[in-house]
């Protein structure tokens, strides 16, 4: 008994109409038709042959990983379902590296202002040792008339000036770095812009995002807070490799992936529903309605 129909035992066994099936598990009646009759070439590509297979099983009470290895020569073969988590642990690690540079980088801008003040400070003592000197070796006149008198304003205005002098242009140097600081933290903190350049339509809706402010760091985080579903996403840089190519669940959520080098990304979502993505810690929505169009592509044109 092939593949298709004994999945179609199982839900006849089971009770369960079609459209029903269909509402469980979130799959197109014609891909569940197309199942059952063997006609696996109708369903979008090899690479949700196995899912949609798995998805039926599982809504049927089958085992699907045993029905998948029973019916390994009939099912189309596809791409290593295992995600390579040495790469995104690469990355992980990349970025706690990051993280510890930039904690240290922090602290450069207050041991500056901390040298500055101690500088001030040391040059405020140094004149005031300067002006007791000065008084201790300032000689007493002893006129005729036996009166000493002494001249208190001789020492401290020259000198009194050229601090509030120093104290000022010490102030301004702070002033300054402290207005470039700003500068550069409002930078760093741009967050990324996405424009949609053109809305998909159909039952497999093909839609095109730009994204500007990207900076030299752009970083995908994957999150899904459905348990009940699995989606099968596809990540893969324009005419190069795939970043991702497997079944995403909640219980993998959250997973980071550096595209820093990436210029067109496209993304290929089986369940659109169960799955957020956002880039530098932005949500990119989905242009058309997720909760009617569950497979949905798009394509990420990226621009520093």
């Amino acid at each position: 008994m092939d593949v298709g129909a004994k999945l179609k035992e199982a839900r006849l066994a089971s009770g369960l109409s079609l459209d029903s099936l269909q509402e469980t598990t979130k799959i197109q009646k014609r891909y569940l038709v197309a199942i059952e009759e063997g006609n696996l070439h109708i369903l979008p590509g090899k690479f949700y042959a196995r899912a949609f297979i798995k998805e039926y099983a599982n809504a049927v009470g089958l085992n699907p990983n045993e029905l998948v290895e029973e019916h390994k020569e009939e099912i189309p073969s596809t791409e290593e379902e295992n995600v390579q988590y040495t790469r995104m642990q690469r990355t992980r690690k990349e970025n706690q590296t990051e993280k510890s540079s930039g904690g240290i980088s922090s602290l450069i801008p207050t041991i500056i202002v901390v040298l500055l003040i101690v500088g001030i400070v040391f040059v405020a003592w140094w004149f005031i040792r300067e002006n007791m000197a000065g008084d201790s070796t300032n000689p007493v006149e002893k006129p005729d008339d036996n009166v000493i008198i002494t001249n208190p304003n001789d020492t401290g205005t020259g000198n009194d000036g050229a601090e509030d002098e120093a104290d000022g242009s010490d102030e301004n140097t702070n002033d300054e770095e402290n207005e470039d600081e700003t500068q550069e933290e409002s930078n760093e903190q741009s967050d990324p812009e996405f424009t949609v350049t053109e809305e998909g339509t159909g039952s497999q809706p093909v839609s095109t995002i730009e994204m500007a402010n990207a900076g030299e760091k752009v970083i995908i985080t994957l999150e899904s807070a459905d348990p009940e579903h699995h989606t099968w996403l596809e990540i893969r840089e324009e005419g190069g490799e795939a970043f991702y190519n497997s079944s995403f669940s909640a219980d993998e959520s959250p997973v980071e992936i550096d595209i820093s080098d990436a210029e067109t990304i496209s993304f290929n979502v089986g369940y659109a529903p169960a799955l957020k993505i956002s880039i530098n810690g932005v949500e990119l929505e989905y242009p058309v309605d997720a909760g009617q169009y569950v497979h949905q592509r798009l394509n990420l044109s990226i621009t520093r």
